[in-house]
């Protein structure tokens, strides 16, 4: 009677989700696979030996990744990230300044208008201002948005945020040490951050 024997690698799904595919271009649904060596008896697995690792599939083009890839942003996310950053900034600024300041709230919903939520608005903001009062952890967003940003879009996303608190006058002490806070969150370095603001504050006043 003939006999086989044989070793073979199984993998099993163990996770499923979304992630941004880079063979295929944009976000795809994935699986995580976890694989196993196993001793076969005519092709059928018998004895389950070592682990051999793990990995993430895309469920459309079959492209395997190293589990790292899941570390990266989707699209969806990269899009929510721009809008929910700058209202935790803009925020962070007008809450600094007060939040009364009728000029600061308009360039603020402005600035949120143009970072991709065209609906934003005074009671909107009101919210976002009274939620802040009770949660004073912005960085999330902010810092969430950083691993999306090169460095010129870093200083740009600071600038727009001076200029809120500019809108009104001369920036406060509170406002530039918002300010300052929001570039660290940024990953900027205090002299980078220190660039921004005064080239922002010579704009204003010219």
């Amino acid at each position: 009677m003939l006999i086989i024997f044989g070793l073979r690698v199984f993998y099993r799904t163990v996770g499923q989700g979304t992630f941004h595919c880079q063979h295929c271009g944009g976000d795809r649904e994935y699986r995580h696979r976890a694989g196993r060596r196993w001793l076969t008896l005519f092709f059928i697995p018998v004895i389950p030996l070592g682990r051999v690792g793990e990995h993430v599939q895309c469920a459309v083009c079959r492209t395997r990744y190293r589990m790292n890839v899941l570390s990266l942003p989707t699209a969806a996310e990269m899009q929510e990230a721009l809008p929910a950053g700058m209202r935790a900034a803009a925020v962070a600024m007008l809450r600094a300044g007060g939040g009364s300041s009728a000029p600061a709230r308009r360039r603020a919903i402005d600035a949120v208008k143009g970072a991709g939520l065209p609906g934003y608005d005074d009671a909107a903001l009101d919210a976002d201002l009274s939620a802040a009062a009770a949660d004073q952890d912005l960085a999330g967003p902010v810092n969430r948005l950083t691993m999306q940003l090169a460095v010129p879009a870093r200083e740009w996303f600071l600038a727009e945020v001076v200029r809120i608190g500019l809108a009104d006058g001369t920036l406060s002490g509170d406002e530039r040490q918002a300010a300052q806070e929001i570039a660290a969150q940024l990953g900027m370095t205090p002299a980078q951050a220190r660039g921004v603001i005064s080239m922002t504050e010579e704009g204003a006043s010219t």
